[in-house]
């Protein structure tokens, strides 16, 4: 891909900016409605369920707020063992980018770097919860973003 100059002789990708403004928690919930039984009952390894959704909103001068949903349930049979809800957010300024180059920044980058500090707080919310730390594998929001875009793609009705 060639850089086209602008207007004043500067190219195109020179005025391309991602930047991060601020990285926050929006909101985080922790439950465990069955202890302390649960801590008698053997519970080594529960059913863990990981649920990720992002949400995005645009803000002023180019800044876009992105938002991490993540979702952890602790189950054994049919008794939640933990449920743990984080949003983590930030506010990114993508400015100087196709629509299509600043959905996949959105879609990808965002999150990319949302997720570490989402990670964090889960762990550390099932550890002060009395249970063993639970770390989260990296996840790979390219090839989420592409299959997502990919079932956008598809006409309704087809599967």
């Amino acid at each position: 891909m060639s850089d086209q100059p602008n207007g004043n002789g500067q190219s195109a990708a020179t005025n391309r900016q991602f930047n991060i403004g601020r990285l926050y928690l929006k909101d985080v919930s922790f439950e465990s409605p069955n202890t302390p039984e649960v801590f008698s009952e053997q519970v080594a390894n529960p059913d863990i369920q990981l649920n990720l959704r992002t949400s995005q909103r645009n803000l002023a001068n180019g800044f876009v707020e992105v938002a991490l949903h993540v979702t952890v349930h602790a189950k054994t049979g049919d008794k939640t063992v933990f449920l743990i809800e984080v949003e983590q957010a930030g506010a990114f300024q993508v400015v100087g980018y196709s629509a299509d180059e600043a959905r996949a920044i959105i879609g990808i980058a965002c999150p990319n770097t949302l997720f570490p500090y989402a990670r964090e707080i889960v762990s550390s919310l099932a550890q002060h919860g009395g249970f063993p730390n639970l770390y989260l594998q990296p996840i790979d929001f390219a090839s989420l973003y592409a299959q997502q875009a990919s079932q956008a793609a598809q006409p309704a009705g087809t599967a």
